[in-house]
């Protein structure tokens, strides 16, 4: 079975990293990578730009309301994700808590419907 593992993140948590911190942070985040390849779970991950760029969208009554960034109430938004096959949601689980971000932030784990 197939599961998102969505990252949770402070963004202003990376730029007060020193450089060798932020060195670490990458290697520690390849290396997980490489163990989901290893194991042949990794179906495909990746980064998001910075919430600020995005927009948030709804529509009411039949019109449009574009919001800039993400509209949350929460310091901590979505960095990026893990989409992975797993046997199980206790699998699932064991490899979100080996992500770097369940030690700074939060690992979501969620499984995807089937098609």
């Amino acid at each position: 079975m197939r599961y998102m593992l969505i990252i949770h993140v402070d963004e202003a948590g990376w730029p007060r990293l020193t450089p060798e911190q932020q060195r670490d942070g990458m290697a520690a985040y390849a290396a997980f990578t490489e163990a989901l390849v290893q194991a042949g779970a990794l179906v495909g991950s990746g980064r998001l730009q910075p919430s600020e760029g995005g927009r948030t969208v709804r529509v009411k009554d039949g019109r449009r309301q574009i919001l800039d960034g993400p509209f949350a109430e929460t310091k901590e938004v979505i960095g990026g994700y893990f989409l992975i096959e797993a046997s199980d949601m206790n699998a699932a689980v064991d490899w979100a808590a080996r992500c770097p971000a369940a030690g700074h932030g939060a690992v979501e784990v969620r499984a995807l419907r089937p098609a």
